[in-house]
């Protein structure tokens, strides 16, 4: 059998269709292009498997960075949380170089004030950052820097207070509310950090202003002596020197405005160059408690203002603000005790005021025990006291020379009424130490009017009674003109007490008037007994009750007091009954 090039027999070529046989070459050609087709999905799958292992290469990168990611985020949440402790450790733990010059080579001033708040920040920062290595370092130039300020608030302070010991032309008020009230924070920083400084600035103003205030108070008191001796006033009682010739006493409303603290002006002392100047008693009085009010009340609030402990928190950096009421002083002399005054040192011996009694505070480091308010207050008060206690010497003597011997008792009311006003109004100042002392005072008058009173009422039950060893310039016996007197100067006093009480009711006062116009009553009884005739004793009856109604009228409370109504209608039911007597008399 024959076959051709490609294993086809002959005759299976002679078989084909030429259809196949003319497009074998396309054929050919279509194989040739499947097996490219072929070869490059082999290369393509190759590439894919390739591409897909590197994919997972990067998927895998890709998630290591957002791991990593996700660990620095948190990182710098962490530093961010810390930063700002960080950074105020950091300024807690150094002085700045400015802070530290101005301490070193400057002078105490009002730069100082802002620049003492900063430095007490640093040093109560590192108090308490003292488990840090950096703080301990740092605190011995904190301690030495201490120590230079303190040194140098010292000096400052103490040459603050020279002018009020050596010179009274000083104005004290000044001095407290322009400067040193000015440099308080700076005198807080002592107490806090250098307390021993501290108790010895104290101890230091302590001493001036007892001078300041002594030197001046003396002075004033011996002028309101001088004066005093100018006016003598004898405590005679309501039946002494009746029915002599002379003017009766009147009502003087002049002199019971001395009891009200709003009145005439206080007695200066220059004025006791005036040989024809006098004042009353009761003025002189007035004078004296109301120097002492302002100008106690003034040093009390300024002591307490700037010695009492201020507590703040530890890391406080708020500047304090503290600040002291403008009190308008009042002087014995014109300006504030600033006009004829020489040096005390001239007429004034140096004296050793008392060390203060409670402890300012502790030192950085140390630990000081909680003072409670009382003894806070309690200390305060002793310095005060300290300060004071010479002047309230002074006023007390000069009171009790007013008070033995005794002074009449309308004017001894009088200053009793005031002490009360002083209270009151020490009260509202707050002053503790001095109302007490204006309180005691006011106790002490009390008694001399109780005794004065129980003089009148004797005197004037002795005279009814036809006693008068003792108690009358001439004879014992009674007058139309001496009993007429009498109801006289009784017009005056109730008139006078009633004027001088705001109250309905006051035992002391109205007790003594009941005891007084009692013995009036029986006096007038006993002396109009003497005439023998119905109608005569009936018309002087008469005649001496219209009198007390007419001086009753007249007074300057007539109607308003629920007393001085009562005493009118008393002495007008009497005037009544001698007028119906006299009425039947003349009918028979």
């Amino acid at each position: 059998m024959t076959v051709d090039g490609e294993g086809v027999p002959a005759a299976a070529h002679e078989r084909e269709p030429p259809f196949y046989h003319d497009r074998a070459q396309e054929f050919v050609e279509l194989h040739d292009q499947v097996q490219t087709s072929v070869n490059l999905l082999d290369s393509l799958e190759s590439f894919l498997s390739t591409f897909q292992k590197d994919l997972s290469a990067v998927s895998g990168q890709i998630s290591n960075l957002q791991d990593r990611s996700k660990d620095i985020e948190n990182r710098l949440k962490s530093r961010r949380k810390i930063e700002k402790p960080l950074s105020n450790l950091l300024v807690d733990l150094c002085i700045p170089p400015p802070l530290a010059t101005l301490i070193l080579d400057t002078n105490v001033g009002e730069p100082w004030i802002p620049a003492i708040a900063e430095f007490e920040q640093r040093l109560n920062a590192l108090k308490v950052r003292v488990r840090v290595k950096a703080a301990r370092d740092l605190g011995e130039v904190a301690e030495g820097l201490r120590i230079v300020a303190a040194t140098k608030l010292r000096g400052f302070f103490l040459a603050l207070f020279q002018p009020i010991r050596t010179s009274m032309t000083t104005n004290m008020q000044v001095v407290q509310t322009s400067i040193l009230l000015k440099y308080h924070a700076l005198f807080v920083f002592l107490q806090r950090f250098a307390p021993a400084v501290a108790n010895e600035i104290q101890r230091a103003y302590v001493g001036a202003a007892r001078t300041y205030f002594e030197t001046g108070f003396r002075r004033y008191i011996r002028s309101l002596g001088y004066l005093k001796a100018r006016s003598v006033e004898s405590a005679d009682t309501i039946v002494v020197g009746a029915g002599e010739s002379g003017p009766e006493p009147e009502v003087e409303v002049d002199r019971l405005s001395y009891a009200q603290i709003d009145g005439p002006g206080v007695a200066m002392a220059y004025m006791v160059d005036d040989k024809a100047y006098k004042e009353p008693v009761e003025a002189l009085l007035r004078s004296a408690l109301l120097v002492l009010m302002d100008n106690a009340t003034a040093e009390y609030t300024f002591v307490t203002a700037f010695f009492s402990p201020e507590r703040r928190p530890a890391m406080q950096t708020k500047e304090s603000n503290s600040s002291i009421r403008s009190l308008s002083l009042l002087s014995p002399t014109t300006g504030d005790f600033d006009e004829i005054r020489s040096n005390p040192g001239s007429d004034v011996n140096g004296f050793s005021p008392r060390t203060r009694v409670a402890s300012i505070g502790g030192v950085i480091g140390a630990s000081s025990p909680e003072v409670s308010v009382k003894e806070e207050q309690a200390a305060l008060n002793a310095t005060w006291k300290q300060i004071m206690e010479p002047v309230l010497e002074y006023c007390k003597t000069f009171i009790d020379t007013i008070l033995d011997p005794a002074p009449p008792v309308v004017p001894l009311l009088t200053m009793i009424r005031l002490t009360e006003e002083v209270v009151t109004e020490v009260s509202k100042r707050q002053c503790g130490p001095l109302e007490n002392f204006v309180f005691g005072i006011r106790l002490q008058m009390w008694p001399v009017f109780q005794k004065v009173m129980a003089e009148h009422v004797d005197a004037m039950k002795k005279l009814a009674e036809g006693a008068t060893s003792g108690y009358f310039r001439r004879g014992a016996v009674t007058t139309d003109a001496s009993v007429l007197s009498i109801c006289h100067r009784y017009v005056v006093i109730f008139t006078s007490f009633v004027a001088l009480t705001e109250q309905p009711e006051e035992t002391m006062i109205f007790s003594n008037l009941l005891r007084l116009r009692q013995e009036l009553s029986k006096l007038i009884t006993t002396h109009t007994d003497k005439i023998g005739d119905t109608v005569g004793k009936a018309s002087a009856q008469s005649t001496l009750y219209e009198a007390l109604l007419q001086g009753l009228s007249r007074g300057p409370r007539p109607t308003t007091h629920p007393k001085a109504q009562a005493e009118v209608a008393y002495w007008r039911e009497r005037e009544e009954e001698a007028r119906r007597r006299l009425v039947s008399s003349r009918r028979r």
